[in-house]
């Protein structure tokens, strides 16, 4: 039973992304409505043909605090896309401060960005005025919704409308 399937709350917003496991479990349990399924797919058992699902609403609205992406090395990296920012390349990719740390950068969404290993050492201590580099594009605080999105890979049609791609 792999597969993802997309978690929407009581107010159809995209909560989180599931395994089909867990998504027929809630199904079952009557803590969520099937919303999409697809149309050749089914989970059996002995007594029951469950369609397979790749929506489904919870029936009771799950407050949950604001959401955001945690700042890590994966989700950076993540966010650029595997690719240096300076470059382009998708050859040992690390993570790069825009303003050095050494100048006072912090570790913020907005200073960090990937790049590989060569375009590191060439910028060394610098910001990329001061080494002639020129971002791909400016750093920023990712969506969660992007986040989602991105987490999955290929995304599935059905869900365009519920992640605001449409």
């Amino acid at each position: 039973m792999s597969g993802h399937v997309l978690v929407l709350n009581q107010d159809y917003q995209a909560l989180t992304i599931t395994s089909v496991q867990r998504a027929i479990v809630l199904l079952l349990l009557q803590k969520a409505e099937l919303i999409e399924a697809e149309a050749s797919r089914f989970v059996r058992s002995p007594s029951r043909k469950v369609p397979w699902p790749s929506i489904v609403r919870l029936k009771a609205y799950v407050r949950v605090p604001y959401k955001r992406v945690l700042l890590t090395r994966k989700n950076v990296i993540r966010r650029d896309g595997n690719r240096c920012q300076y470059c382009g390349s998708p050859d040992r990719i690390t993570i790069d401060h825009v303003m050095p740390k050494s100048r006072g950068g912090k570790d913020t969404w907005t200073n960090l960005v990937a790049a590989c290993v060569p375009c590191n050492n060439r910028k060394g201590n610098r910001t990329p005025q001061e080494a002639g580099m020129e971002l791909a594009r400016q750093p920023f605080r990712p969506s969660y919704v992007m986040y989602i999105r991105d987490f999955v890979g290929s995304l599935e049609s059905t869900w365009k409308p519920y992640l605001y791609l449409s």
